[in-house]
């Protein structure tokens, strides 16, 4: 989690960008590979969005969520979910994180579902080809935390899982230099405070708290590797089968194009604070992505 932009302090939620592709033949790979993930970056700029991948008739399809989270995520994915049978599916996820608080409500109610989670790009097939899922994304930031809703959680070897710390937004440009207030030390410690209580009802562990609070935002993220993607308790099968059954896992090669992103503390709709500041994360050395309004 990286710091990106800066953002106003009360009103801009930001996420960073997955890259991913898929293997094509010769030269002709390349070329789409390149211009798939130059795609699914655009993508990965905007708010999260939330689509169903259908591969009927041999499997149940997917929820392709890609992009920031922001103060609207929570209520975009419910209406995404009205009149859909969403229990004990599977989340697909290609974001670098976003709001801090809104995650943690995105987080709860995709437990309450039941969800299962991964990361990966969702690949729709042409009129005869079945969609598959990219393992070459990425999940940064706020979005290692909507992995670890997942009542099974699935990471691909080729998939990269990053955590940093969660910082003030509008001392995005120089966090070492920056000065800052007892207010703002609140509001962190406020927000560190609902992120640990929300990673130990999930299930995880104390060690992915520690590993992402070690990373100050002047750093590069930290990667998770297959050893402590198991510590932190983010993995809970090695086996793609058991939250993508019968789904074609397509290994994808291309270049690193994934911004680094900081997650973002935001005023948490569950549980209200009287101060409506909020302390933002995002990402530093990689293309700022757009940010959205937060209501205040």
């Amino acid at each position: 989690m990286r710091l990106l932009n800066s953002l106003n302090l009360r009103g801009w939620l930001l996420v960073g960008t997955a890259a991913c592709g898929i293997v094509l033949a010769g030269a002709v790979a390349t070329l789409g590979s390149s211009a798939r993930a130059g795609s699914a970056l655009e993508e990965r700029k905007l708010p999260m969005k939330f689509s169903w991948v259908a591969c009927e008739p041999n499997c149940r399809g997917w929820v392709s969520a890609v992009g920031v989270i922001t103060a609207d995520t929570p209520k975009d994915f419910e209406e995404f979910s009205r009149g859909r049978q969403l229990g004990g599916a599977t989340v697909v996820l290609d974001s670098s994180g976003g709001s801090v608080n809104d995650a943690i409500t995105l987080g709860r109610r995709f437990r309450n579902l039941g969800l299962l989670t991964t990361v990966g790009m969702s690949l729709r097939g042409g009129q005869s080809a079945r969609p598959t899922v990219a393992p070459e994304a990425y999940c940064e930031s706020m979005c290692v935390f909507l992995l670890l809703a997942g009542k099974k959680r699935y990471v691909p070897e080729a998939a990269h899982v990053r955590v940093h710390q969660i910082w003030m937004g509008d001392r995005a440009d120089n966090a070492k230099a920056a000065s800052y207030s007892a207010q703002d030390l609140m509001i962190v410690e406020r927000d560190i405070g609902r992120l640990a209580k929300y990673t130990f009802d999930m299930g995880g562990a104390g060690d992915l708290l520690s590993l992402a609070l070690s990373v100050p935002p002047w750093e590069d993220l930290h990667e998770l590797d297959a050893g402590e993607l198991k510590l932190t308790n983010l993995v809970t099968t090695d086996l793609v089968t058991d939250v993508l059954p019968h789904v074609d896992i397509s290994a994808p090669a291309m270049a690193e194009l994934a911004p680094k992103t900081q997650a973002k503390f935001g005023v948490e709709p569950e549980h209200p604070a009287k101060s409506t500041k909020t302390a933002e994360a995002v990402a530093t050395g990689g293309v700022a992505a757009p940010a959205a309004p937060t209501p205040k």
